[in-house]
C-alpha cells in the first residue's frame, strides 16, 4: 500500500505541483499542500483548525519553510510560487515523496539527507512535523520559518497593521495570538533558538484558485526564524497547535496515531493494497460532531457534513471497515436533526441551524439504517431510536412536507418547486437551477420504493402489527415505476417525469433502479439499462452525469463559478457512481460479473497516484484524459468504491438475517489476491 514518487516526479515541478497530500485530524481540520510544498489552493495549510468542530475552520499556520545551513552555504528546501517566478526552488532537493501511514518527504542537499514526516493526531487541532537526519557529514543548522494566515479558510490574507508582531518565545515554545478573537498558536521546536524578523511576504500565488476563476494571491506574515543545530541520526519533533504544547513529545504522539491507524486496517475483511489505502482515506472523513456524536465530512477542502453525502458514504466509510460504533453515532446525530420528515442537507460552516433543501438525503437514510442493522445487528438502537424516526419520515412524505415533497395519487414521490434544487444534481447559479429535475425523479422514486421495502422488512423483523402493509404498498409502486419510467426508444429510463412531460436525458440516475438493495428491474430490461450506461456514460474514473449526445453536454469543467456550475452535472464525471454501477452489474448478472467488476474498480487505481495522493477526487473532466477536478478527496467517492470492492467484488457482505440478537459478523474471504498500489519509478 506504499505510494512512492522518486525524482522523476518530485523534481519535475509541473508533475509534482499537481499532486496533493492531506492529513486530517478527526475534528474537521487538516494539514495539506502539494508534494512540492508550494500551495495551489487557499485551503492549503500546515495547520487548518476546526474551531467549532467539525466547522469554523481557520488557516492558522500556512507554511513552515525549511533552509539548511551547511558549511556557510544555504540550501532552501521550500517552494513558493510568486507572480512570474518560483522561489525558492526547494523541490529540486526533494528526492522522494511517499504516502503509507503518513506523508513523508526526503531531501538531499550539501551532503545532508533529511526526512520529514507530517502527522495530524486524531481529536486535536495539532500538526506534527518530524525531522530525522538520515545522513550528514558534519553538524549543520536547520532553519524553520513559520508563515501564518490566521483567517477563515475560504478567505485570503492581505498585509495589514493589525496583526500582532510581538510573540512570546520561552523554553523552545513560540506563542502568539495574531488577532483578537482568533485562537492562540503554539509552535514547539525543542532546543531551538528564535530570531525575531516580523514581516509580511506578499503575493503568494495559488494556481488552482486562478483556474477556478477566484482571487488567487495572498500575503503571509512571519514572526521570525527558528534555528536548531543537528547532526547525523538526530531527530527533531515540531508541534504546531492551538493549545498548549508544554511537556509533549512529538514522536510519542505520532507513534500513538500510527497505532490507531494500524488498528483500523486490522478491522478490514479484505487485506490488500487497494482496501488498506482506501481505508486510511476513509478515516479522513470521520469527524466528531459535539461531545459524543460523529459525522462525515463530504469532501476536502471546502465541504462540511452533508446529509446526502453522509448517508451514501456511510456504508463504505464505516461499515465495511468495521467502524460500527462511529456509524451508530453518525446515524444518531442525523436522526436527532430530522425535521418535518427530512434529514438536513447540510450543517453550515458557522454552526447555524441546518438546511433542509434535499429530497434524497432522507431516503438514503433508510439504506444506511438497513446496512447498519445488517452489519452491526444492533436491534435495540434500530428498534427504539431509528424505527420511530423512519415511520415519521414516511408519514410526513405521505401528507407532504417542504418544497412540495409529497406522495402523488399514483404512489410515486413528487418533489420540487421553481427555484430549488433538491436532488444530488443540485447546481444553482443565482436563481438559475442548472438541472431543474422538478417532478418525479427516477432515482428518488427508486429510493422511495426501497425506503418502504426496508421499513417493511425491519418492521417484520421486529414484529410490528402493520409490517405487511409496507411491502404490499411498495409492490404497487414497483409496477407503476416500471410502467411510467421505461423508455422504449433509448432502452433505458426517463430521468424525471412532470405531468405529461418525460425527460429522456441519458443520465446515471436510472442506475439506482438496479443498484439499491431492492432493484426495480431484472432480466432483459435491466441489461438494457446497463448497456446504455456503459455505452454513453462509463469512463474508467466514473460515470458521466450526462450523455455526450445531449445538446447541453459540457466536456470541460473549469473557469469561474458560473462556468463550473453550468458543467457540474452536465457531463462532468463523478467517481462515486462506480460503486452503484458495480453493484448493479453484480445484481443483474450475478457472480459471473465479479471479475468484470474487479477490472472496473482496478482501473481507477492509477488515480490514487494523481490529484489527492492515496484518495479519490470528487469529479473529473468529461472528456479524456479525464483530469481530476473539484475536491481532491471526496467521502462518497472513497466510500462507494471501497464498499463495492469489498461487498460486490470480494463477496464480503453482512449476513442477511441475524442468527441471534448479538452483533452480526461479516463473511470473510480467505482467497484474496493482494493487489499492491503501483510504485511510480
Amino acid at each position: 500500500m506504499k505510494i512512492l514518487f522518486d525524482t522523476t516526479v518530485t523534481q519535475n515541478f509541473d508533475d509534482a505541483i499537481r499532486r496533493e497530500w492531506i492529513e486530517t485530524n478527526g475534528l474537521g481540520g487538516w494539514a495539506s499542500s502539494t508534494i512540492t510544498g508550494a500551495h495551489t489552493r487557499r485551503y492549503h495549510g500546515l495547520l487548518v483548525a476546526a474551531t467549532k468542530p467539525p466547522v469554523g475552520r481557520m488557516v492558522m499556520l500556512s507554511k513552515l519553510d525549511e533552509t539548511l545551513e551547511i558549511d556557510g552555504k544555504r540550501y532552501e528546501l521550500s517552494t513558493n510560487r510568486y507572480p512570474g517566478t518560483i522561489h525558492p526552488t526547494g523541490f529540486k532537493h526533494l528526492v522522494s515523496f511517499s504516502k503509507e501511514i503518513f506523508p513523508r518527504f526526503v531531501f538531499e542537499a550539501g551532503g545532508v539527507c533529511l526526512q520529514k514526516t507530517v502527522v495530524t493526531p486524531n481529536g486535536e487541532n495539532t500538526t506534527l512535523v518530524l525531522y530525522e537526519v538520515l545522513a550528514a557529514p558534519a553538524g549543520f543548522v536547520l532553519e524553520l520559518q513559520p508563515f501564518m494566515a490566521p483567517r477563515d479558510y475560504h478567505g485570503l490574507a492581505k498585509a495589514n497593521d493589525a496583526i500582532r508582531r510581538n510573540e512570546e518565545y520561552r523554553d523552545g515554545v513560540f506563542h502568539v495570538q495574531a488577532y483578537d478573537g482568533v485562537p492562540d498558536l503554539f509552535i514547539a521546536v525543542p532546543e531551538a533558538s528564535f530570531d525575531p524578523r516580523p514581516d509580511w511576504y506578499r503575493n503568494f500565488e495559488y494556481g488552482i484558485e486562478q483556474f477556478r476563476g477566484l482571487d488567487y494571491q495572498e500575503d503571509l506574515f512571519t514572526h521570525g526564524v527558528f534555528r536548531r543545530t543537528l547532526q547525523k541520526r538526530d531527530r527533531l519533533g515540531v508541534i504546531i497547535s492551538t493549545t498548549s504544547v508544554d511537556g509533549r513529545d512529538a514522536f510519542e504522539i505520532a507513534r500513538a496515531e500510527e497505532e490507531r491507524r494500524k488498528k483500523l486496517i486490522a478491522l478490514l475483511p479484505v487485506r490488500d493494497g487497494f482496501t488498506e489505502t482506501l481505508a486510511l482515506a476513509a478515516d479522513q472523513f470521520v469527524v466528531k460532531r459535539g461531545e459524543d456524536l460523529n459525522t462525515l465530512i463530504a469532501g476536502y477542502h471546502w465541504f462540511s457534513d452533508w446529509g446526502r453525502d453522509t448517508m451514501i458514504a456511510l456504508p463504505g466509510i464505516t461499515l465495511v471497515t468495521g467502524r460500527h460504533g462511529e456509524a451508530k453515532k453518525i446515524l444518531r446525530a442525523f436522526a436527532r436533526n430530522v425535521s418535518q420528515g427530512m434529514l438536513p442537507n447540510r450543517f453550515p460552516d458557522a454552526g447555524e441551524q441546518p438546511e433542509y433543501n434535499t429530497v434524497d438525503a432522507t431516503l438514503w437514510f433508510f439504506v444506511a439504517v438497513q446496512k447498519y442493522f445488517q452489519y452491526a445487528g444492533d436491534e435495540e438502537f434500530v428498534r427504539e431510536e431509528l424505527m420511530p424516526t423512519l415511520r415519521e419520515i414516511i408519514q410526513w412524505h405521505d401528507r407532504g412536507t417542504r418544497y412540495n415533497i409529497h406522495v402523488d395519487t399514483d404512489g410515486l414521490l413528487y418533489a420540487g418547486e421553481p427555484g430549488v434544487q433538491l436532488t444530488w444534481m443540485d447546481a444553482k447559479v443565482g436563481n438559475w437551477v442548472v438541472t431543474p429535475r422538478q417532478g418525479k425523479a427516477v432515482e428518488i422514486n427508486a429510493l422511495w420504493y426501497n425506503a418502504l421495502m426496508i421499513f417493511g422488512s425491519l418492521a417484520q423483523h421486529f414484529g410490528f402489527a402493520d409490517a405487511d402493509d409496507f411491502p404490499a404498498r411498495a409492490g404497487k409502486i414497483r409496477l407503476q415505476f416500471q410502467e411510467v419510467f421505461w423508455n422504449e426508444e433509448t432502452g433505458g429510463l426517463y430521468d424525471y417525469i412532470d405531468g405529461d412531460y418525460r425527460d429522456a436525458s441519458v443520465r446515471p440516475n436510472q442506475l439506482f433502479a438496479l443498484s439499491l438493495p431492492f432493484p426495480l428491474f431484472e432480466g432483459e430490461r435491466a441489461k438494457s439499462i446497463l448497456s446504455l450506461m456503459k455505452e454513453q456514460l462509463y469512463t474508467e474514473v466514473g460515470l458521466r452525469s450526462l450523455s455526450p449526445d445531449h445538446p447541453e453536454y459540457r466536456p470541460q469543467y473549469g473557469g469561474d463559478p458560473v462556468m463550473r456550475d453550468s458543467a457540474y452535472h452536465q457531463g462532468t464525471v463523478w467517481s462515486w457512481l462506480l460503486g452503484p454501477y458495480v453493484s448493479a452489474l453484480v445484481n443483474v448478472y450475478g457472480s459471473s460479473a465479479k471479475e468484470g467488476a474487479r477490472s472496473i474498480l482496478n482501473a481507477i487505481t492509477p488515480h490514487l497516484l494523481e490529484g489527492g495522493v492515496g484518495t479519490i477526487s470528487e469529479i473529473f473532466e468529461a472528456a479524456p484524459p479525464h483530469a481530476p477536478r473539484g475536491c481532491m478527496a471526496q467521502a462518497w467517492s472513497v466510500g462507494e468504491i471501497l464498499r463495492a470492492y469489498v461487498e460486490d467484488v470480494h463477496g464480503c457482505r453482512p449476513q442477511s438475517e441475524p442468527s441471534d440478537r448479538s452483533r452480526r459478523g461479516v463473511r470473510k474471504r480467505t482467497d484474496v489476491v493482494v493487489n499492491e498500489i503501483p510504485v511510480v519509478p
